[in-house]
């Protein structure tokens, strides 16, 4: 049966849990850590999953062979070592007894002590003589106090929360038990009945209710339905209503188009474009000519020439008679467009400008004075792009290049330089091009990527060398250098990349001391053995940016044979010598990291190995260890990070823009993703600022949801 709801006098939505009498203290205070402080915050504390919980039965009456549940005393228990070492312990009730055995779980000697009242549920099997004694293997269980301690008369479904050390789920299921029937009449929906009957989904609070009240698993089913249709929808209401405001709030400089200007464009260029680059240059080419402002993600893998599609895009708009910016995450990286570009422009009549943290005053001031008087074509930089005295006398083409170093408020930032120079931050904006690396799949492009259209090169161009990958034990780390050295014998170079350790005192990749302790000792070990004689270099997040650059000087230079690093070499600079990239402790690196820090290697004509040193030591890690051995299709890759690891993981919260999906799964719910995309398509078209009548809730809520990651405020 399940737990007993208590209304102790009124209790609205907003109630504070704190002022909810039927709640313990102790119950109030651990909510507020998991961030549930009203009635409506732990209403919508949602199981993580659901378990089959059997009818309670005394010991006696306990069928061998059948999956049973017991509620009694532990009453002793003892380790037994060995090769599959155990944890015992016996269950008394005022029937008899149940033996318990845990195998190579023995830590719970520290977790069930004699005199604890416990409930336990697993298949019973009778063993020792003439089967005598029950037995349960591997059971699973829960200490029972005061409050937990009620019979479970009947079988049911059980809702599994999200919990902590300081409150278990049984505790949060009796504090939901003792607010959910005063609270559910007063959840209003947000869907008509016509939609939710054409969709066959569930009231709002009937969705709750059977989320933590089920009476079947269908319903449990039912009730994720409804609810992560809603995540969806309104996520993609936001999107929609976005891009219906933009149309009608802000506009671009149509950019001119010929076959005259593209044959110019196109003889600039020393290769032939792949037909996956011809195909994006088509749609961009179609986003700059609308004077609706173009919002458009380039994604390609490592070296399927992105940048050739944005050099179009600036030199259409230098073309037209406007300015065109192109915005790197580091100074090194915005050097090496900046040179780049100019080896495919010279000798024509573009003018270029490169602008960094490190120009002097008043090269800077000058290379300022030039852009304000439209004296540049191109300007090329880093955030210095974002500073307030950086004017533009006609900027029509933002091009940002790695989208995952870049927010969304520095995409707008960019985008509104054109507005400042057209004296209306709400009319003139310029299109916007972001350029990513890291592929990103498809689910969550359409969901996690907002305002954007995507393109994707999915094609690398001709003659790339590909690189061979290899997955190799620690044991065998000698016989690896050997190897590298024998390269840098014969004139290549080499990166040699070593995990960041997050102590939680710096993020990982940033570089905190033990991460240098573990650099250094790498360096000093490879200095005097495997390397020994070599020119060695040290590159990490703790070196100040113009060091960083002064030593990837040096090793594009060709005067430093091997770099040892963390991450921070992972953003695509080209050294195309550099033909081995060993990557030290491999299995403490996500796929997509691994990718990009394999990318590094094979921007030459000569051969590239990838050597990743690991001895994994779960699942998840061999799974992400073979999937790089087996291919170097980045978006297969992403494809299957995305399985590994789920959506939440790949994009991680810290994403700038991320929504966060409490019940939507990208992966098991893309059928209701594309549903919830149609359905929102369709909705803005009918209702283009979500102002008809009965959607007064529906738009509050999406805006309190969504407002500020979309920049929805001034539609509110």
């Amino acid at each position: 049966m399940s737990p007993a709801a208590e209304q102790p006098g009124p209790i609205r939505i907003s109630t504070p849990l704190a002022e909810v009498r039927a709640l313990r203290p102790a119950w109030v205070d651990a909510l507020a850590r998991l961030g549930v402080v009203t009635v409506a915050d732990l209403i919508k504390h949602l199981p993580m999953r659901y378990e089959r919980l059997e009818a309670e039965a005394p010991i006696r009456d306990l069928a061998a062979g059948s999956i049973v549940t017991a509620r009694g005393e532990i009453s002793a228990t003892r380790v037994r070592p060995g090769r599959r070492p155990r944890f015992e312990a016996a269950l008394l009730d005022h029937t008899g007894r149940l033996d318990l055995v845990w195998f190579n779980q023995t830590y719970l000697k520290d977790r069930i002590f004699p005199g604890m009242r416990l409930r336990v549920q697993g298949q019973a099997k009778r063993f020792g003589p003439h089967g005598a004694w029950l037995q349960l293997v591997n059971p699973k269980w829960e200490a029972l106090d005061e409050d937990t301690e009620v019979a479970e008369q009947e079988s049911r479904t059980r809702p599994v929360y999200p919990a902590s050390e300081h409150i278990n789920s049984a505790k949060i299921e009796l504090a939901v038990a003792r607010v959910l029937d005063a609270a559910l009449p007063q959840i209003e929906d947000h869907l008509s009945d016509d939609l939710r009957r054409v969709k066959d989904l569930p009231g709002l609070a009937e969705a709750y209710r059977m989320a933590h009240r089920p009476a079947s698993e269908e319903e449990a089913a039912a009730a994720h339905r409804r609810l992560a249709y809603d995540e969806l929808l309104l996520l993609q209401l936001g999107v929609f209503l976005r891009r219906a405001q933009v149309r009608r709030t802000m506009r671009a400089e149509p950019l001119r188009w010929s076959e005259q200007i593209d044959r110019h464009i196109r003889a600039r260029f020393p290769f032939a474009l792949t037909g996956a680059q011809d195909r994006v240059i088509g749609e961009v080419v179609a986003d700059l000519m609308r004077d609706e402002p173009a919002n458009r993600l380039i994604q390609g893998d490592v070296g399927s020439g992105k940048t050739v599609i944005a050099l179009y895009a600036m030199l259409l708009a230098a073309a037209s008679g406007h300015q065109a910016a192109l915005m790197a995450p580091t100074e090194l990286l915005a050097e090496q467009h900046f040179l780049s570009i100019s080896e495919v422009l010279k000798g024509s009549n573009v003018r270029m400008e490169l602008l960094t943290g490190a120009l002097g005053r008043s090269e800077r001031d000058a290379a300022l004075a030039r852009i304000a008087a439209g004296d540049a074509d191109l300007v090329i930089g880093t955030h210095a792009l974002l500073t307030g005295d950086v004017k533009f006398r006609s900027l029509a083409v933002v091009v940002i290049d790695e989208q995952h170093r870049f927010g969304v408020h520095q995409r707008a930032t960019l985008r509104g330089k054109a507005a400042e120079a057209a004296g209306d931050s709400r009319t003139l904006v310029p299109h916007t091009l972001v350029m990513t690396a890291t592929p990103i799949p498809r689910t969550l492009a359409l969901t996690l990527l907002g305002d954007l259209d995507v393109s994707t090169i999915d094609q690398l161009p001709p003659g790339r060398m590909p690189i061979a990958t290899r997955v190799v034990a620690s044991e065998k780390s000698a016989e690896v250098y050997r190897f590298v050295r024998q390269r840098l014998d014969a004139g290549d170079q080499a990166y040699i990349v070593v995990p960041a350790i997050d102590t939680g005192a710096s993020a990982a990749g940033a570089g905190g001391d033990e991460d240098l302790a573990d650099l250094r000792s790498v360096m000093a070990r490879l200095e005097a053995h495997e390397l020994a004689g070599k020119r060695l270099a040290a590159m990490h997040g703790r070196l100040a940016s113009r060091t960083r650059d002064h030593v990837m000087h040096r090793f594009r230079a060709g005067l430093i044979d091997a770099l040892i690093a963390t991450t921070v070499i992972e953003v695509g600079v080209d050294v195309p010598n550099a033909t081995v990239m060993v990557i030290e402790h491999a299995d403490m690196f996500g796929l997509a990291q691994l990718h990009q820090l394999r990318g590094r290697v094979g921007r030459g004509q000569k051969r590239s190995v990838c050597v990743l040193i690991a001895d994994p030591k779960t699942p998840d890690a061999e799974q992400r260890l073979a999937a790089m051995a087996a291919t170097t299709d980045g978006f297969a890759l992403a494809e299957r990070d995305l399985e590994i690891r789920g959506p939440g993981e790949v994009f991680g919260q810290k994403q700038a823009g991320a929504p966060p999906f409490k019940v939507a799964d990208l992966m098991r719910d893309r059928e209701l993703l594309v549903m919830a995309r149609r359905d929102a398509a369709a909705w803005i078209e009918r209702s283009p600022e979500l102002n008809a009548p009965g959607e007064d809730l529906l738009r509050k809520r999406l805006l309190k949801l969504h407002g500020k990651w979309l920049g929805l405020g001034d539609v509110g």
